[in-house]
């Protein structure tokens, strides 16, 4: 799909203009309004493909088997916590992580069904408030009963940003990978003490422009990281209901990468059921 009609989505998704402004300046870059009508439903998240594992659980999830596990956070987009998170979470749950997927959306009444409204909701909430609910999700989780105590987050967009904060904020998170999130300043990389496996797209200047300066303050504290780029992709290549974007070869050695330092830094967990 043309860069320029992604990009103004991306504007539109994030708050950067309104919706009658977006569609007419779709209208104008597909040249008709018609066109626009048709290109419209690619650049949406369909929740229909979100099922890759089926929903049979809420959202602290786990395998049938009992016994305690390693557990995963699961940090949403812009769009609260919905069909497409719940399922990660699940993908996780079926690798043998008790997985939680917190709506961050909750301390603003919580995540509304329709993914306009949701996003609306999202911008309209304090940043801070949604980081400081994330936050308290570590010691809750880490407390749990089938918990081992080792606790890692996993993040994506929105979700990846408040994973690099989680990583600063928490000293008994044990591993954090933000897929395409905005970075910390530098004065609060001293605090990490998790290992970060950093995941970004390759088209995505908004997020990429924070790289270096994230990087060399990573490398000034002696912090462990790695950072991946993956070419050919586009910020939210990992979410396989939004067509646009997606890049499934990509997405697919991003999460094998993802399930290995969770493995490595949490401790293998055991065979789900």
């Amino acid at each position: 799909m043309d860069q320029k009609i992604i990009n103004l989505y991306d504007r539109f998704t994030h708050g950067g203009m309104n919706r009658r402004e977006f569609l007419d300046r779709l209208a104008e870059l597909a040249g008709s309004t018609a066109a626009a009508a048709a290109l419209l439903p690619l650049l949406q998240n369909d929740y229909a493909r979100a099922a890759i594992v089926a929903a049979d659980n809420g959202y602290l999830v786990r395998g049938k088997a009992g016994g305690k596990r390693p557990v995963v956070i699961v940090i949403h987009e812009n769009r609260g916590l919905n069909p497409h998170i719940e399922d990660v979470a699940r993908r996780l749950a079926v690798e043998g992580y008790l997985a939680l997927a917190p709506d961050l959306l909750s301390v603003n009444g919580g995540t509304p069904s329709e993914e306009d409204k949701a996003r609306e909701l999202h911008a309209k909430t304090e940043r801070e408030d949604m980081i400081a609910a994330a936050l308290a999700a570590v010691p809750f989780i880490q407390k749990h009963a089938e918990s081992t105590g080792k606790v890692g987050a996993v993040g994506f967009c929105f979700g990846g940003g408040v994973v690099n904060r989680m990583a600063a904020g928490s000293p008994d998170l044990a591993a954090a990978v933000p897929y395409y999130g905005v970075q910390i300043p530098a004065e609060m990389v001293p605090a990490i003490k998790a290992p970060l496996l950093l995941q970004y797209a390759e088209t995505d200047e908004n997020i990429n422009k924070g790289i270096a300066a994230y990087e060399a303050a990573l490398k000034a504290n002696n912090k462990k990281y790695t950072i991946y780029i993956y070419p050919g992709t586009q910020h939210a290549f990992n979410n396989d209901t939004g067509a646009a974007r997606y890049n499934k070869a990509a997405a697919d050695l991003a999460w094998s990468r993802t399930l290995a330092f969770f493995a490595e830094n949490l401790g293998a967990p055991p065979k789900a059921a």
